[in-house]
C-alpha cells in the first residue's frame, strides 16, 4: 500500500500486522480520486473507519486543505499517526479515536457543514450503513456541494435516498463498490 499521487506520491504506508483489515485497494483509491478529481484541491476531507488513513492521506497528498481521521481501534489510531508523520502531512491531519456511527453526533456538533468530502469504509459486515448515511445527511456534515462516498460490498447495495442524501453514482470494482451521495 502506497500513496498514489501528489506531494507524497510513492511513499509506502505502514499496514497493521496480524490484524484482519481490508484497506481500500490502490486501484479503487486511484479510481475514487479520478472521479472526484480536481475537486479535492483545497477540500476538507473526513475519513471514517480510517484504518491506515490511506484515503485521507491520499486526499492530503493531492492537495486537500485538511483531513480528519476517525477510527475506534487504538492500534489504527496509532498507525494513522505514524503514516501522517511518514508522509509529512501530519500538520493538515487530525486523528480522532471515536466509535461510529454514534460519535458522528460529536463530530457534527463541532464541524457541521465543514466537510467537502466524507469517505466511509466500514467493515463489510457493518450493520449500521443506513444509520451512518442518515446521520451524515441529517447532521449536515457536508459543506454545500459536498459528497459522501461509501465503500461497501457490491452484493450489499446502498439505499438510493436516505437522510436527505441521494445516491448519484455507484462505481463497481468486483466485490467492492463505491456509492456517491449528495
Amino acid at each position: 500500500m502506497r500513496v498514489i499521487a501528489g506531494q507524497a506520491r510513492g511513499v509506502p504506508l505502514y499496514a497493521p500486522e496480524g490484524r484482519e483489515v481490508r484497506p481500500t485497494l490502490d486501484r479503487v483509491r486511484e479510481s475514487l480520486f479520478a472521479i472526484i478529481g480536481p475537486g479535492i484541491e483545497g477540500a476538507t476531507f473526513l475519513d471514517l473507519f480510517a484504518g491506515t488513513g490511506a484515503n485521507g492521506i491520499e486526499a492530503l497528498s493531492r492537495g486537500a486543505a485538511s483531513a480528519d481521521f476517525v477510527d475506534s481501534d487504538p492500534a489504527a489510531v496509532a498507525l494513522i499517526r505514524k503514516n501522517l508523520e511518514k508522509t509529512r502531512l501530519g500538520t493538515r491531519g487530525v486523528v480522532h479515536r471515536l466509535s461510529l456511527p454514534g460519535s458522528l453526533e460529536k463530530i457534527a456538533a463541532k464541524r457541521a457543514g465543514h466537510y467537502d468530502v466524507v469517505f466511509a469504509d466500514p467493515p463489510y459486515d457493518f450493520a449500521g450503513y443506513p444509520v451512518l448515511i442518515e446521520t451524515v445527511g441529517e447532521r449536515a456534515l457536508l459543506a454545500p456541494g459536498g459528497c459522501l462516498i461509501v465503500e461497501h460490498e457490491t452484493r450489499n447495495p446502498m439505499p438510493s435516498a436516505i437522510g436527505g442524501l441521494h445516491a448519484f453514482r455507484t462505481a463497481k470494482y468486483g466485490e467492492c463498490s463505491l456509492t456517491f451521495y449528495a
